[in-house]
């Protein structure tokens, strides 16, 4: 059927600016299901974890000592959209907030993606990406990241960190050892006298800064993708929990934060491939499929 070019000229119109909704900042969020809200916040208020132990992701405030930083920012604007009171719950480890998580004593949480992890926890893709390192001292034989699973290394962790997660599996020789926090794995690295410090670039980085003669090795042992978590009987929730962390990488709102709490050496995680996102653009909603490399 052939409209008249009046007509067309409408449709036309419509067709852009739903296009347009796909591929532009995001425009004022529409009010979420009540589903959504009483599977993200059951308890009438949004209990988010707050990891002090990965500087990326959280911190306290130099002039307040408050919670600060792109988990905080993203916790904040998640409880505005669902319109509920924001409670952060803070601890000095990700394997705390993974067991809380798994507890279900907070609602929502932020660590790395991890298969152990996932048994009791649904994530959503990371938002951002971070490199797990290896750090030893300045006259260490060690030179590379494949010296070290060798056979009498000693390597300390943060206890159920992502990077405790990954090395349990992927250590065959060297011995694996565990600090009570990541922050603490220095220390007894130092004072135990062990061969390699494993943990977050940024993490090793600062600490190197502090205690003499250290080396951090070249490149990485994994990639750590930082992910939005919650318990896994949330499933009601993770459609829009997941489109929301998609929708905050897209409009820089993740890359605005690490910048403002001037956070070094992290990434904005790529936007996940083949995501259906629910766009609403002046009363019209429609579904775009979004492939990115």
């Amino acid at each position: 059927m052939r409209f008249p070019l009046a007509v067309r000229a409408v449709l036309f119109a419509g067709v852009v600016m739903s296009s347009a909704a796909c591929t532009t900042q995001p425009t004022m969020p529409a009010k979420v299901p009540l589903t959504v809200v009483n599977a993200l916040a059951p308890g009438g208020k949004l209990r988010a974890a707050i990891n002090y132990g990965n500087p990326i992701l959280a911190g306290k405030d130099a002039a307040t000592g408050e919670p600060a930083g792109v988990s905080v920012d993203l916790a904040v604007e998640l409880a505005k959209r669902l319109d509920v009171p924001l409670e952060l719950v803070t601890f000095d480890a990700a394997g705390k907030v993974s067991a809380a998580v798994a507890a279900n004593s907070v609602d929502i949480a932020f660590y790395a993606i991890d298969p152990k992890r996932a048994e009791d926890t649904l994530f959503t893709g990371a938002y951002v990406v971070i490199e797990g390192a290896y750090m030893v001292r300045q006259d260490s034989p060690i030179r590379t990241n494949e010296q070290v699973d060798k056979p009498g290394n000693r390597v300390v962790v943060g206890k159920g960190s992502a990077y405790d997660l990954y090395l349990s599996r992927e250590l065959k020789e060297a011995e694996l050892l565990r600090a009570p926090t990541s922050p603490q794995v220095i220390d007894i690295f130092m004072q135990q006298k062990m061969e390699v410090a494993a943990g977050v670039r940024q993490q090793l980085q600062a600490d190197a800064k502090r205690v003499p003669g250290l080396r951090l090795l070249d490149g990485r042992f994994m990639e750590i993708r930082q992910a939005m978590a919650m318990p896994k009987n949330r499933d009601a929730a993770l459609a829009y929990l997941s489109d929301f962390v998609e929708e905050m990488k897209r409009s820089g709102f993740v890359g605005k934060a690490l910048q403002r709490h001037h956070i070094e050496g992290a990434e904005v995680a790529p936007l996940t491939p083949n995501l259906q996102v629910l766009k609403v653009h002046a009363g019209t909603a429609a579904i775009c499929s979004d492939f990115f490399e």
